[in-house]
């Protein structure tokens, strides 16, 4: 680690976080310039290090304005060892007031890519240097038009009554299978969407649709069209069959709407989930790895 400096970034020096070239352009990532506008990057929570003078390693931690929780790591791209990565999360996770959640940012089947291996390599073990655990994967999928599936005519779907019997359902789903913006509802406010989703996405009940199999409800789907993109909030089921026709009513709603594209996130271990998102005509767009804290210390 000769002549190796960390240390925060100062403001005006955004153009040295960019000096490093970007090592998956593939990535749909917000611009750290931009973040900065935004006010979701901040450079005291922006670390580099520095070899030469030359940028070998870059962090940046993300709290949007009027987040409730924690910054967490959004980008940490690495050009040199992976002891050079952990000693730049220690100097800042020491400044932070202790180590926060790291979300991996990695392009779709990146374990079948020998080229995107050998880049997030050392990133990840940096992660692991600096004591964070990894704890699970989520898969980020997008429709983009392809043609739906044709309805066996078995369900039926409309609008839930009110909000009440959206909360009812919840209560009756154990596992969703479809939360799409998760983390970004706990971490901004304090929210469960598996548990409440109607305190993030709101109390309108015009995008949700309850499918209904003999008079009795088989699932429930929220879905938000003025999000960042379109998106498919929430998916939870009562009756596994009901999946694909769900998935495929949760996706007309939007494109009546005008979307286009529709994102829809799924834990990587979901199996049956994920393959009915993909005969629905979702293809994967990224995954994010998730490392935390040991429990302890969390």
């Amino acid at each position: 680690m000769t002549s190796l400096v960390i240390r925060p970034l100062v403001a005006g020096e955004e153009n040295l976080f960019d000096s490093m070239i970007d090592p998956l352009p593939q990535l749909r990532q917000v611009a750290y310039a931009d973040g900065i506008t935004g006010g979701g990057y901040r450079p005291e929570h922006t670390w580099i290090a520095l070899r030469a003078g030359q940028v070998v390693g870059r962090a940046a931690w993300l709290l949007p304005p009027g987040a409730v929780g924690a910054p967490w790591l959004e980008r940490f791209d690495l050009a040199a060892e992976p002891e050079v990565g952990a000693a730049l999360l220690h100097a800042a996770h020491e400044a932070l007031g202790g180590p926060v959640a790291y979300y991996a940012a990695l392009p779709a089947h990146w374990r079948r890519r020998p080229e995107v291996l050998a880049v997030v390599a050392a990133p990840m073990e940096a992660a692991r240097l600096a004591g964070l655990v990894e704890q699970g994967e989520r898969l980020r999928c997008s429709w983009t038009g392809t043609p739906l599936p044709t309805t066996s005519g078995r369900y039926s779907f409309r609008p839930p009554v009110d909000t009440a019997e959206i909360n009812a359902l919840v209560a009756r789903i154990a596992q969703p299978d479809v939360l799409t913006g998760a983390e970004i509802a706990r971490t901004v406010a304090g929210v469960d969407l598996a548990t409440d989703p109607l305190a993030w996405l709101g109390e309108s009940t015009d995008k949700w649709r309850v499918g209904v199999q003999d008079g009795q409800p088989v699932g429930l789907v929220g879905t938000a069209g003025d999000a960042c993109y379109p998106l498919l909030a929430y998916l939870g089921l009562l009756d596994d069959a009901a999946r694909g026709e769900l998935l495929a009513e949760a996706v007309r709603v939007l494109a009546a709407g005008g979307a286009r594209e529709v994102i829809a996130d799924v834990d990587a271990h979901r199996v049956a989930v994920l393959a009915e998102l993909e005969r629905t005509g979702f293809r994967q767009l990224r995954s994010r790895v998730l490392f935390e804290p040991p429990a302890e210390t969390a």
